[in-house]
Parts: structure tokens; sequence; C-alpha cells
């Protein structure tokens, strides 16, 4: 095992009150394996990856929980900021959703990647600067001691991506933490990206987290799917039985709406309502203003998870 994270909670203080953002969410991952965390906008997914680099807003607040952080069995959420620096890079790499707010525009792209080889790894400039054109061919960039030597407003949105890649994976980290990789990109972009994290982690035996809101994507590079709404994890399973046997009624909305558009109908189904305010979350199960099948125990009594079998639980009373 890599990463196990167990009934973490992160709040936002804002001037209404508390947001929830992650209430009691619990999951692990082993070593080479691939989890997508899939959700709508707003559930939760971003605060949770950043919860795991410990890269919070100042407004938001780690109240309850663990990340143990394996072999080692470090617990993240009790370390401090210099420790946390240790671990960021090292140990665990992040691929951020828009790179342009997150690569510095002031700095050859060469540089940023060599940035953490000298800072984790002790290497000279000069070695490291070798070795972020080593990574860059590696990633299938063109030219890469060009590219090195440039600024990220001179590349493309793929190629900034890639180069955010690049400073993740730089150090050889246990874990791949990747925020909405490909939103940015338009489809052909996105495929090439996908397949290029398809390969690193086989290649060199990373764990990946992949955030996204598009369980479409999630069969082609992932082994696990956990499904969040509102805060919580719904359902969790390997992607064959939650593509073949889907048990909540979120993941089978979600399903429905991420259908590929055939035929001359193309009908694609969407949930119906929004996600609600985790100011004020629904009672009982979160879900139940939307879902097609409540009845009355819903409103009133938050669904434990259910143990279908080893490999896949789900939160929801139909299952009882």
């Amino acid at each position: 095992m890599v990463l196990e994270v167990s009934n973490l909670m992160v709040h936002y203080q804002t001037m209404d009150g508390y947001v929830k953002a992650v209430d009691g969410v619990s999951f692990s991952i082993d070593k080479g394996e691939a989890l997508a965390i899939v959700g709508e906008s707003g559930c939760g997914k971003s605060t949770l990856a950043l919860s795991i680099l410990r890269l919070l807003p100042k407004n938001a607040k780690i109240v309850g929980g663990s990340i143990i952080l394996k072999p080692d069995g470090i617990d993240l959420t009790k370390l401090s900021e210099t420790e946390m620096r240790k671990i960021r890079g090292r140990k665990i790499g992040m691929v951020f959703q828009d790179p342009m707010t997150y690569l510095n525009p002031a700095m050859k792209i060469g540089n940023q990647i060599a940035e953490s080889l000298v800072w984790h790894n002790q290497l000279t400039w000069n070695e490291a600067r070798e070795r972020a054109v080593e990574l860059l061919s590696r990633l299938k960039i063109p030219d890469p001691a060009n590219v090195a030597t440039r600024y990220p407003h001179q590349l493309s949105g793929g190629m900034k991506q890639r180069v955010m890649i690049a400073i993740a994976i730089s150090c050889n980290p246990d874990l791949l933490v990747a925020d909405e990789p490909t939103t940015a990109l338009d489809v052909t972009v996105q495929a090439e990206v996908l397949e290029l994290l398809k390969s690193l982690i086989q290649e060199m035996g990373m764990s990946l987290i992949l955030i996204t809101h598009d369980l479409g994507i999630v069969a082609e590079i992932c082994d696990k799917v956990a499904i969040m709404y509102a805060g919580k994890i719904v359902e969790q399973a390997d992607v064959y039985t939650i593509y073949k046997s889907p048990l909540h009624p979120y993941t089978m909305g979600l399903l429905k709406a991420a259908a590929t558009v055939s035929g001359s109908e193309g009908n694609v189904e969407s949930i119906p309502g929004t996600t609600p305010s985790l100011l004020n979350p629904p009672s009982g199960c979160r879900f139940h203003p939307r879902c097609p099948f409540v009845f009355d125990k819903c409103p009133k009594t938050e669904p434990p998870i259910i143990k279908i079998d080893d490999n896949h639980e789900v939160a929801c009373w139909l299952r009882e």
C-alpha cells in the first residue's frame, strides 16, 4: 500500500459559516495502482487532492482523520510545513488543473523542472538542467533542449501540461496526484496526455490518483474508481464493476450523463437538480433531493458504507 486516507474531514471557514468540503472520506491505494476520484464540480474532489499534499488555502483546515503515507506509516496531517516540503515532489508529485497558474511566467522551463531536482536530489544546476531535457524528451516533447530555454507563454496548452507532468515526476515519486489534468485541453491532446500518464505509471511503477468529473476517461487509465458526492464517497469499486454494475443512483446518473452520443437521437441524460451547498447539506443521504429512487428512510438517516464484496462498497439504503 502507498497511501491510506481514513475518515478525512476538511472545512473551509467563510463569512457564512463552515463549508464541509470533505466529510469523512476513506480510501486506500496500492503500489502501481491507478485510482480515479469522480464527481461533479463542487463535490470536494480538488480539496481532497490538495489535502493530500497539504496545499490547502489559509481558510481551509483538516479537522479530522488521517492521511497515512506507507510504508513508513507517516501521518501527513501531523507534519510541519518544513517536513511536508521534503515529501512534496520526492514522495508525492502533483499535476495541477491549470498549468499557467502554477508555472512561473518569469522562469525558463528547464530551470522550473531542475529546481525540484536541485532541492530534493542535491544535483548541481547543470546536472539538473540536463536531467530536465531528458524528462522533456521522455514526455515526447519535440526539440526538448530548445523547449527547456523557453518561457511558459511560448508553449501550447498541451506542452505546458507535459511540463507540469515533468516537474511532478522529476524525483520519481511513489504517488502522482493529477487534478483534472486534461480539462483545459482539446480532445486530441487530452487523449495524448492520458496515454502519457498511463505509460508513465506502468514504466515507473508509480501509483496515480486521478481527479476528474468525466467518467468517460476513467476506463482508459484507472484500476479503481471512487465516486464522490457532496463531500462524501458514495461508491467504490474496480473500473469494470462501476461500468457494468453501478449500485448508487448517483453513479448511474454519471454514467448516463457520460454516455457516448450515438445514432440520430444523440440523447444523453443529465442528473436533475444541482449539487447541494456544503454549508448546510441535506439531512440523511445527501443525494436524496435528486434521487429518482428516494423513499422515506433516505432523508432521515445517513446510509452507512455497505460492503457488497471485497472490491465493491456503496452508501445507499437501496442496498441494505
